[in-house]
């Protein structure tokens, strides 16, 4: 029955259910909606992956209980 996974029949049959389903009108609709939200989820990833970058980069935070305490900053 499922020897081989989807064949292209099978696409096309997806295919034609999807146009009936959703009707031609929508589905440019559709496509654009999806388009946006796969363009804000890759800059979103981007974004995400180079805020790991840069965190990784500062030196490590040492244990306030190692650390010795800071001078006291005075003001001129």
């Amino acid at each position: 029955m499922l020897r081989n996974g989807l064949e292209p029949w099978h696409l096309l049959i997806v295919a034609v259910m999807i146009i009936l389903l959703f009707g031609s009108k929508k589905l440019p609709e559709a496509a654009r909606g999806l388009g946006k939200s796969m363009r804000i989820l890759k800059s979103e990833a981007k974004a995400m992956k180079e805020e790991g970058t840069a965190q990784s980069s500062v030196a490590p935070v040492t244990d306030a209980t190692s650390a010795e305490p800071a001078p006291p900053v005075t003001s001129s």
